[in-house]
């Protein structure tokens, strides 16, 4: 079966505006956390997120346009410019029906879902916005591609939380494997920064409420509190490896390998012996004939929170066995926070870069190891290393697993 192959990335993330900027900025451990400026946190016990900062959206869409679409959706428009500019790929009459998009949301537009509720109950029913719709959708995203670039094959959003992004990368992938299209948009968009998004997930339980400075999030540490919310945006163009050389294209890395599986057991906890996600990395090793001895690196979850990072340890620990303790594995949440379903995205993304540059990347804020916690984590510092083959993980809210392997191109 044909190569899937990489030719494109694009990023908005807490730590750069671009992939250049977010590369260097995790390769140096800066985080992306700091005191709430897209709310007032006043009244709130979590003062802190990984916000994307200091971006104009005007510099890149018309200022009409911007208006109209929901802060994910700029998000998503900004990445897919930088990813086709990367990939050099053209969208024309003669190839647009072979061009899909998959840019996933777990949860749309809920910024502008909640402005436009809190405008309902204060004015009434004429000031919600008449874009309100388009703008909450979850598949807005993709429909805004094909209408800004031209791209008329399979569009659509993947919703599976925060395996969302994992998930439309993976569909992608197998339209391309089943031929069904030559190039795939592929990844996700998120924002929540918003007094419900922050607020819900704090009465989960699941927030850090440290404050700016104090180390959160702190995957894989014993001392962990739970997750900053992030946002951003991460994306790749896709392509069959025939369709990318046949136009010369260079090739940045192949996506070898993609697997998706359900814990069945909690809705919102993870196996406790993260058996769903030791399945799912095990089968997306074996769709892309890895052995476990040739993976180099993982890109963990890793949410800070202390179930998740004790399970997806022991998954690692399920589907690698000894040789779990053997691999270099890494949180960049803990620089980004948690994008929720663009995180996935944007960590392939971070594989790639980590595959052409040979740097793994730090887990910053690791001080204190957690015997239950007890793998490489490459804390604070990133380190160089020749990596082949990278594994990034993403486990979602309702037992979700999906896991993505990516390969260095030869």
């Amino acid at each position: 079966m044909e190569k899937v192959v990489i030719t494109g990335l694009g990023a908005v993330s807490p730590v750069g505006n671009n992939v250049s900027e977010t590369w260097q900025n995790i390769r140096n451990g800066v985080s992306g956390v700091a005191p709430i400026t897209l709310f007032d946190s006043a009244d709130f016990l979590v003062k802190v997120a990984a916000e994307v900062k200091n971006l104009n959206f005007e510099e890149y869409i018309p200022a009409r346009e911007v208006r109209r679409r929901d802060r994910y959706e700029l998000f998503a428009a900004i990445a897919v410019m930088e990813a086709l500019k990367q990939s050099g790929l053209t969208v024309t009459e003669a190839n647009a029906g072979r061009i899909g998009v998959v840019i996933s949301s777990a949860i749309g537009g809920l910024t502008s879902l909640e402005e436009n509720h809190r405008d309902l109950l204060q004015e009434g029913p004429r000031k919600v916005s008449p874009f309100l719709i388009p703008m909450l959708m979850s598949n807005g995203a993709s429909g805004l591609v094909g209408i800004d670039h031209g791209p008329q094959g399979p569009a659509f959003s993947v919703a599976s939380a925060c395996a969302s992004g994992q998930d439309g990368i993976g569909m992608a992938w197998l339209m391309l494997r089943a031929g069904m299209i030559d190039v795939a948009i592929a990844g996700a968009s998120e924002s929540t920064i918003s007094p419900v998004g922050v607020s819900s997930f704090d009465r989960l339980g699941a927030c850090s409420r440290r404050g700016a400075g104090e180390g959160a999030p702190a995957p894989f540490d014993k001392d962990r509190d739970g997750l900053v919310v992030g946002e951003g945006c991460g994306l790749l163009v896709l392509e069959t490896e025939s369709h990318a050389r046949g136009r010369g294209a260079e090739i940045l890395a192949e996506l070898a390998g993609y697997a998706s599986t359900a814990d069945a057991f909690h809705i919102t906890a993870p196996h406790e012996q993260g058996l769903g996600g030791a399945k799912a990395m095990r089968q997306a090793l074996e769709t892309a004939k890895v052995n476990l001895d040739e993976v180099d690196y993982i890109s963990a979850h890793g949410t800070a929170t202390p179930l998740n990072d004790k399970s997806e340890t022991a998954a690692i620990k399920a589907a690698f066995g000894e040789q779990a303790y053997k691999l270099a594995i890494s949180s960049t949440k803990s620089m980004t926070g948690h994008m929720m379903g663009a995180t996935g995205a944007l960590e392939t993304l971070l594989c790639v870069q980590a595959i052409r540059d040979g740097v793994v990347p730090p887990t910053i804020n690791y001080r204190t190891p957690d015997p239950e916690c007890d793998l490489d984590y490459v804390p604070n510092e990133a380190r160089q290393k020749p990596v082949k083959v990278a594994m990034s993980n993403a486990f979602g809210f309702g037992g979700h697993n999906a896991v993505l392997v990516v390969r260095e191109y030869k």
